[in-house]
């Protein structure tokens, strides 16, 4: 798996920019993945190949267009820590939050941190539409990510509230995703936003081919936003 991890990287240009060792803490984080996932569903992903794949190097292609050092990334809807984990091991000076409504995955994801004697990364239990309310976290981000299987007007109005103006939203989707971006015009601008890239990649040693899509925050966010979860999901903006 470490093979695969380091060829995938050095695919995309970025083997000077990473930790020598971050292949390495790549691979003991998917092993520890895998040996969970047989008593917790944190994936669907069993082969460990296709974890360095699908997961690691999936996750890996924001460098490509993004600088991260010394920045602030809050992952919504973290999941079992993707890519808000993987951005940690290769980019050691980010701050990383993972906010998730699943605390058993919490709880192992904040285990696994310590055991990969991660720095300046925590977990935060709560629902994506309440904590942006909370003005500890409104706003106080350069980063927000998501790489969930939400609609994009949906995750617009969970994720844009906590990116400060001048940062971005990074919302990983499929290649075919235009119908959704096309449909999310209006809540991007309702939020304060802005399409500022829509990127395309392959995973190395695959067929696979996935969308980043970077939001640009121009504007503060109307402070009803996001509203409640049901709201959002009975009208999308």
């Amino acid at each position: 798996m470490r093979s695969l991890i380091c060829r995938g990287l050095a695919d995309y240009g970025l083997e000077a920019r990473v930790p020598a060792g971050a292949a390495r803490t790549l691979e003991l984080y998917a092993q520890l993945l895998l040996e969970k996932n047989k008593v917790m569903n944190l994936t669907a992903i069993t082969e460990p190949d296709q974890v360095a794949y699908l997961h690691m190097l999936d996750c890996a292609a924001l460098l490509k267009y993004l600088d991260l050092a010394d920045k602030r990334l809050l992952d919504v809807g973290t999941g079992a820590g993707f890519p808000g984990m993987v951005l940690k091991i290769l980019v050691p000076s980010l701050d990383v939050t993972l906010l998730d409504s699943l605390n058993k995955r919490l709880d192992w994801l904040a285990e696994t941190c310590r055991t990969l004697e991660l720095e300046n990364i925590r977990t935060v239990h709560t629902r994506a539409e309440e904590k942006s309310h909370d003005p500890s976290f409104r706003e106080q981000f350069d980063f927000a990510a998501s790489r969930a299987v939400a609609e994009l007007r949906t995750l617009c109005e969970l994720c844009l509230p906590y990116v400060k103006v001048g940062g971005t939203f990074l919302a990983m989707k499929a290649v075919d995703s235009d119908p959704e971006l096309t449909a999310a015009t209006p809540a991007v601008k309702a939020l304060g936003g802005a399409v500022e890239t829509v990127a395309d990649y392959q995973i190395p040693g695959t067929d696979v081919h996935h969308r980043l899509i970077l939001i640009k925050k121009i504007s503060e966010c109307p402070k009803k936003y996001p509203r409640s979860f049901a709201k959002i999901k009975k009208n999308p903006l």
